[in-house]
């Protein structure tokens, strides 16, 4: 259970979604008996009914910031960058400071160290090191940095999502969204969210359901291919995340705990001891998750279907059971169901 080539299946590229259900809530929902393996198909509205009174829905409140920045060299050269650490290089930043960034940057020829980046409405930018394929540049500009990008970014949508060459629309940077979002920071949607909407979570909650926000900035780390033939071996990525004490006491004396997405699994197994008490705090979680762990808080997990070899598979693996998981899949290929970010969702209990 521990060679990557384990983790493999053989997905159709019409699986593929390139769109999300509109309604958001009318994406299908699978059901999964992550003991019996037994499944039961449903529209995602559906899962109401799976949830009771006393039972905490943890939701990841992280927001996707438009990061993808376009520009060019001094020299003329084109150039599409990335910033990956949003939220934590404006910790000690002041309005009309420069601010140091880790960032992705693409270019038809790698950046050297002094390079200058000419980017959009008045914001410079200077390379100042390569270092493990990423970039850390300096940014100059004179107005709110964070106003600033808000207003030039896209939204950098997973490299599986086809746009054509183009830029993402006005739709994606709404759809690639919870609709819970608050706080900036993340470079990738936690996609689990991205299944309810206002108006479900206010029916959730009017059943006595209480739905209680983490934060874990997601990273573009999971996206990162596993590269060793031993699972095992692989270093995860780290990502920054919040747990309140007023979430951590709710989700203590939780009947249930519901994680959507697998940003909330690996943050909450994170904060827990061995007696499975969550505990405040924040800091990097570098928490990888694989079939062999054992689970101390997690009672149910909403999820999308993942990348083959991905450790998202390998988690939910973990959850329910590699055999399990590998023959949902299957099952859920014949059945129609959509993949991956703006795909259908899975709901293991």
């Amino acid at each position: 259970m521990f060679a990557l080539s384990e983790y493999d299946y053989h997905l159709p590229g019409q699986c593929i979604a390139q769109e999300p259900s509109k309604p958001r809530e009318r994406s299908r929902l699978l059901y999964m008996n992550r003991y019996t393996g037994v499944l039961a198909h449903h529209t995602f509205t559906n899962i109401i009914n799976f949830l009771n009174p006393g039972d905490v829905l943890v939701v990841n409140d992280t927001r996707v910031v438009p990061a993808r920045l376009i520009g060019k060299k001094k020299t003329g050269g084109k150039i599409e960058l990335l910033i990956l650490n949003f939220a934590q290089c404006l910790e000690n930043y002041h309005v009309g400071s420069d601010i140091v960034c880790q960032c992705l940057l693409k270019a038809s020829k790698r950046p050297r160290e002094g390079t200058v980046l000419i980017l959009e409405q008045g914001l410079h930018a200077e390379v100042l090191q390569f270092h493990d394929g990423m970039f850390t540049v300096r940014f100059r500009c004179a107005e709110n940095f964070e106003t600033l990008i808000s207003r030039i970014g896209k939204t950098p949508l997973p490299p599986y999502i086809n746009r054509n060459g183009n830029t993402p629309s006005d739709n994606d940077q709404k759809d690639y969204q919870t609709v819970y979002a608050r706080q900036n920071g993340a470079v990738a949607a936690p996609t689990a969210g991205l299944h309810f909407s206002t108006e479900l979570l206010d029916k959730i909650k009017a059943k006595g359901i209480l739905i209680a926000a983490i934060t874990l900035h997601v990273g573009h780390g999971t996206f990162a291919p596993v590269r060793t033939d031993d699972i095992r071996e692989h270093k995860i990525h780290s990502e920054w995340y919040t747990i309140t004490e007023a979430t951590a006491s709710a989700l203590n004396l939780a009947e249930r705990i519901i994680a959507v997405g697998t940003t909330c699994v690996r943050s909450l197994e994170f904060a827990s001891d061995q007696h499975g008490r969550i505990h405040p705090g924040s800091g990097q979680c570098d928490l990888f998750i694989y079939p062999g762990y054992k689970f101390k808080v997690i009672d149910a997990l909403v999820t999308n279907f993942h990348l083959p070899q991905s450790t998202l598979l390998m988690l939910v693996s973990a959850f329910a059971g590699r055999p399990n998981i590998l023959s949902t899949y299957r099952t859920a290929i014949r059945e129609g169901y959509r993949f991956y970010s703006y795909g259908d969702a899975m709901l293991i209990f």
